[in-house]
């Protein structure tokens, strides 16, 4: 017996789609909320209002707040700076130092990070996502750094990559995050002295 000619599949719309320019806009939504109101007062309609979309778009790509500033938070951390390579350990590290300061002074950034880490004293989760997107990531370009520098001979093999993160990154949390103090002119440029002489004296990690 013939059979019956089948009816061709609709390509899925609607709901089953979850486009990435409305994904975008909801992740950009997320910071300005954050930097606005913090986290504890975001709200999922807060995100969605100011993305221009529904409830119901937040709602079908994470089920809460928390997951979904985990995703945004850690989807930032993968797009990170590729680390310099200026040819020397000095031109590298002022280069760092550049680019940190200016995240750090950008006023979105300004205003979300203190609020995530005092977020994550008391949410493992976020503890988490913060120790990828902030601390994992930059080491790898503080140990990329480090290993050129090794391999120019400026410093000792074995020098210890975690520590040279902190000297480079510190300094600039310390001033622009947590006493919010302007950076004087030529500061950068000393504090890259500064912190490629205390690298060469810090010798191979114990």
């Amino acid at each position: 017996m013939p059979t019956e000619p089948r009816t061709p599949r609709r390509a899925p719309a609607g709901a089953a789609v979850l486009r990435e320019d409305v994904t975008d806009a909801i992740r950009s939504a997320v910071f300005d909320e954050l930097a606005a109101v913090g986290y504890g007062r975001m709200s999922i309609e807060g995100i969605a209002r100011r993305a221009g979309v529904g409830k119901a778009a937040v709602y079908r790509r994470w089920r809460s707040k928390l997951p979904l500033v985990l995703d945004t938070v850690s989807a930032v951390a993968v797009q990170g700076m590729p680390a310099p390579d200026t040819g020397s350990l000095l031109g590298d590290v002022r280069l760092l130092l550049e680019v940190t300061s200016r995240a750090l002074r950008h006023p979105v950034a300004s205003q979300i990070i203190p609020d995530l880490l005092a977020e994550a004293a008391r949410n493992p989760e976020i503890a988490a996502a913060l120790q990828t997107a902030l601390r994992d990531t930059q080491r790898g370009i503080s140990a990329a750094v480090v290993r050129k520098a090794v391999e120019r001979g400026e410093l000792a093999a074995g020098t210890d990559a975690d520590m040279s993160l902190d000297l480079i990154a510190g300094p600039l949390y310390w001033r622009l995050a947590v006493i919010r103090s302007a950076l004087p002119a030529g500061y950068l440029d000393s504090l890259a002295a500064a912190t490629v002489t205390a690298l060469k004296a810090a010798g191979p990690a114990r």
